[in-house]
């Protein structure tokens, strides 16, 4: 009988541990500043550790000078972990394209060149389909009234932005910028989105 227990009581430790090692997956997306963007998806439940940086380029370790000058073919870009059991891929998607908009080339609001681009950096095979999936259907119901001229491209390498890039809604929410732009799309997103905060 003792045996039985202690068996049962190391498999149900072993089944427990596993059960909470959950296996985060990696989404990434530009949609314009990436201030705007960190804010919007630092605040959902299942999503951790978003980095903002750049992506999609043809100059090596960037710096936001050089991006600035929107010659490098990067994009403004954040990187995220999300958990699967408490946010999907496709939840993630419907964030990205109701808080932007889609419609337009290289360009969100104010902010003009290559760097402001709409585009899913896809991680893998599954998120590639979904995404194209998502974007035919939004184009198919004319969902924004305009084509939704996202682009859909393989990950690339990831650099990480600057230390001050970091974080930046959360420290500077005071700013005139902050306040103008990131707000708004804050306001947006506990409307549209209130069950999905954290």
């Amino acid at each position: 009988m003792k045996r039985l227990i202690m068996t049962s009581l190391i498999l149900f430790s072993i089944l427990g541990a596993d059960a909470q090692k959950t296996k985060l997956e990696k989404a990434t997306f530009g949609m314009g500043c990436f201030w705007c963007t960190e804010a919007v998806f630092q605040r959902l439940n299942g999503v951790s550790n978003v980095r903002s940086g750049y992506e999609g380029g043809n100059v090596p370790n960037p710096t936001y000078e050089e991006i600035c000058t929107g010659t490098t073919g990067h994009a403004e870009v954040i990187e995220m972990q999300y958990d699967p059991s408490k946010i999907s891929y496709e939840e993630l998607l419907e964030v990205f394209w109701k808080l932007h908009d889609p419609t337009t080339l290289n360009r969100q609001g104010a902010d003009v060149g290559t760097q402001y681009r709409s585009v899913v950096f896809y991680h893998n095979e599954q998120q590639k389909a979904t995404a194209q999936k998502y974007k035919a259907l939004l184009n198919k119901e004319n969902a924004f009234g305009k084509p939704v001229v996202t682009a859909i491209d393989k990950a690339e390498t990831f650099y990480v932005a600057e230390n001050y890039h970091q974080d930046y809604y959360i420290k500077n929410g005071q700013a005139p910028y902050c306040r103008a732009v990131i707000l708004p799309k804050m306001d947006k997103l506990e409307k549209l989105f209130k069950a999905k905060i954290k």
